[in-house]
């Protein structure tokens, strides 16, 4: 559904997250681009102040427009947007670039690798230390003494002070901007551990605690490794779409010579030779040639595509068996290829309605976990079993340990971001997430029958000649004065000849008269094609929904030229998909009723309005709307522009690389209604996704966090280790995204 912010909506500060009454704002509000930023005190309004761009937008706000050069966002929170990599200040997780690229690199991936290995070296001494009292054979406490505690510190200082610093700094920066996350409970789990453990070796005691300390740090390193590998693979489906544009391309220079050039140096207007098996490198037509043209990178359809000269040929699309020069038009960033990615990345930062729930949760979560946490502490120091305190603290370390928001974060961007990329490949362009949810919902789907369900384009489909003219000397008579007409049908009855390899003849004392046809001389012969009236052949044609044109050669009638703009020969699978899927379709249509009840019968729509202007095809909408309907509108963009905005989900139809990629929520690449039917399941695949993302990150927290506190000691004297918890914890994130990378194979 389209978003739409209620004045009384709760607001959030930018800078620490926290909820903030724009009516009574604690620390005051401002007017940045035009709308209202409130903060819940004057240090977060001076901060915002200071730097805005920093803190652009709430949780929920769209990301700023991209600048030149690398920028990073956080996939949690796209308004986010730094010129560097580092660290989210809302909920700390690594930034990635905005823009995807073949040749791109993490920073934050090898930092991390970087220092799990390193603290790996030291963490599996400590930890082998720590458990030799409990592993037979190695009689390690009685060979060390008292100096065991102080070489279990000398190992796990740089594990913790080193390996885990950029662990601590995000917990710290988490609580200075008062926006707590899931390292604000890491930083305090390792914190507590460590500084209990070197005060207890600075006072004699042996009860030290280093080994879960360095164990949970290198978990957490490992942990953050998986895990931007597994959001790198979340733009797979981009990267792949990247990989198929050719590096070079075959440019024919002026003086006829031929020669390599870098894909950057080709301007509009070069011809360029495209050899079999190779690929297009831009967009452009045909200029010479014949050949078939797979575009299943574009469309998803393995079927290839005849070119001939004139035909729109799209970079990265592979040529066929047969050579063909092209001449380029649209080339660096305005081709398809690169419009598609650009917007395709700019949607998978998009957010859905079905976030909301898992924001509004993350905002309370860790601040009930450290209370949580406390209240173990003191329960068991209180009535625990001896040791007390050695209890107390491990169990409070574990439920810091265990939860994790950040699976709740991940839940919907990672599956949105997966899904969009899935979409993109299959030639269904996706806008935003907001559209994506609505589609899964759409019962009613309202089409503009003109370039949706037909081609949008007049053809010659029928011709009835009459004795003693043939069907050829009928076309060849019209199409030569047709050659000279300005008629909107005229182009269809030349084309018509061409595509019958009949050449049209020179042709003298043209007229034309208005509102009747046009006349002229022919070959010697007088020749009309006008208005066809009063035949039984030419209401035979009206009633397939056939405009006709009648012709006659010296004052006899030569025959009848049926024109129509034909149905897409998809159209009929992609309405018994959308009719399996038990959506609703209302043709509406500007032609004559006629016309509009013969495309409606062909295809067995039983709902069409025929007649309908532009504007009130908004109103068939609206009623809809109206009635309680999730209506979706598919027309060409332009002239059903307000039908488009009034739907829930607008669909353009796009066509070769004239596709309007600005023009709805949603852009069918190719023109396919198929198209729809993919999106719906793409939706329903994608919304399924989240649904289950979201129920096991509630789930393992809700069963995670009391069994971390030790609820299950008094029935079964369990309790939870914090390194078992932190192994828990870092998984839960991987395991998120490694089910929305499942979309990658769902069958759409």
């Amino acid at each position: 559904m389209k978003a739409h912010h209620h004045e009384h909506e709760p607001a959030v500060d930018p800078v620490c997250g926290m909820t903030v009454d724009l009516d009574h704002p604690k620390g005051g509000k401002v007017i940045y681009q035009g709308r209202e930023v409130g903060f819940c005190s004057e240090k977060c309004k001076a901060k915002f102040e200071a730097d805005p761009q920093a803190y652009l937008g709430s949780r929920d706000a769209e990301p700023p427009p991209a600048a030149p050069g690398t920028q990073w966002t956080c996939p949690m929170h796209p308004q986010i947007v730094r010129d560097a990599p580092g660290s989210c200040p809302i909920c700390g997780m690594a930034l990635e670039p905005r823009a995807v690229s073949l040749d791109e690199h993490n920073p934050e991936l090898d930092d991390m690798s970087r220092r799990f290995w390193i603290s790996l070296v030291f963490t599996i001494p400590v930890f082998l230390l720590g458990m030799s009292e409990f592993l037979p054979g190695m009689p390690v406490q009685h060979a060390l003494g008292r100096w065991l505690p102080w070489i279990e510190f000398a190992l796990a200082t740089p594990v913790v002070l080193w390996a885990g610093w950029p662990l601590l700094q995000r917990g710290w920066q988490s609580v200075v901007l008062r926006s707590l996350n899931m390292f604000t409970l890491i930083a305090m789990g390792v914190a507590a551990a460590y500084a209990y453990s070197v005060a207890a070796v600075l006072l004699g005691r042996a009860d030290v605690y280093f080994e879960p300390a360095a164990f949970i740090v290198s978990l957490v390193l490992l942990g953050q490794v998986l895990e931007l590998r597994a959001r790198a693979s979340t733009r797979g489906a981009l990267k792949s779409l990247l990989g198929l544009a050719p590096r070079t391309a075959r440019r024919i220079e002026k003086d006829g010579a031929e020669r390599d050039v870098p894909l950057a140096d080709v301007m509009r207007g070069d011809l360029l030779r495209v050899r079999p098996g190779e690929k297009v490198p831009v967009d452009g037509v045909v200029a010479e040639g014949r050949s078939s043209v797979d575009e299943s990178m574009i469309t998803g359809e393995p079927i290839p595509v005849e070119k001939q000269p004139g035909s729109k040929l799209t970079g990265a699309t592979v040529n066929g068996t047969g050579g063909l020069v092209m001449r380029a038009e649209r080339v660096g960033e305005s081709t398809l290829l690169a419009q598609i990615v650009r917007m395709v990345t700019e949607a998978q930062r998009s957010r859905a309605p079905i976030q909301r729930l898992a924001d509004q949760v993350a905002a309370w979560f860790v601040p009930i976990v450290v209370v949580i946490a406390i209240a173990t502490f003191v329960v068991w120091i209180l009535i625990g079993p001896e040791p007390r305190f050695a209890h107390a603290l491990v169990n409070a370390v574990a439920v810091l340990i265990i939860a994790c928001p950040c699976a709740l974060g991940l839940a919907t961007p990672m599956s949105i971001m997966v899904g969009m990329g899935r979409g993109a490949t299959m030639g269904v362009l996706i806008r935003n997430a907001e559209a994506l949810e609505a589609m899964e919902k759409v019962d009613t789907l309202v089409v503009d029958k003109t370039g949706t369900l037909t081609a949008g384009k007049p053809r010659l489909v029928a011709v009835r000649a009459q004795a003693p003219f043939t069907e050829p000397d009928v076309v060849r008579h019209a199409a030569s004065l047709e050659l000279a007409s300005e008629h909107p049908l005229a182009h269809a009855i030349v084309e018509g000849a061409h595509e019958r390899g009949i050449r049209p003849a020179p042709v003298s004392d043209f007229e034309s008269l208005t509102g009747k046809g046009v006349k002229g001389t022919v070959d010697g012969r007088s020749v009309f094609v006008g208005r066809a009236d009063g035949a039984s052949v030419a209401d035979e044609l009206r009633s397939e929904g056939q405009t006709v044109v009648a012709v006659s050669i010296d004052g006899k009638p030569a025959g009848f030229l049926g024109i129509a703009d034909p149905i897409k020969p998809s159209t009929a699978e992609a309405l018994a998909l959308l009719g399996h899927e038990g959506i609703r379709v209302v043709m509406i249509t500007g032609d004559a009723r006629a016309t509009a009840a013969a495309v409606a019968q062909k295809l067995g729509i039983a709902e069409f309005q025929a007649e309908v202007l532009p504007a009130d095809k908004k109103l068939v909408v609206d009623r809809l709307k109206s009635d309680g309907h999730v209506v979706a509108m598919a027309g060409d963009g332009i002239n059903d522009a307000p039908a488009l905005a009034a739907a829930h989900v607008g669909i353009a139809m796009g066509s070769g690389t004239d596709v309007a990629i600005e023009s709805a929520d949603v852009t069918l690449v190719k023109g396919d209604l198929r198209g729809i039917a993919r999106a719906r399941l793409l939706s329903r695949a994608t919304m399924r996704n989240i649904r289950q993302n979201l129920f096991w990150a509630f789930a393992y927290n809700v069963f995670g966090v009391p069994i971390a506190a030790g609820v299950l000691y008094p029935f079964f004297g369990l309790l939870l280790s914090p390194m078992i918890a932190s192994a828990a914890m870092s998984l839960s994130s991987v395991s998120v995204i490694a089910n929305a990378l499942r979309l990658r194979r769902a069958r759409v």
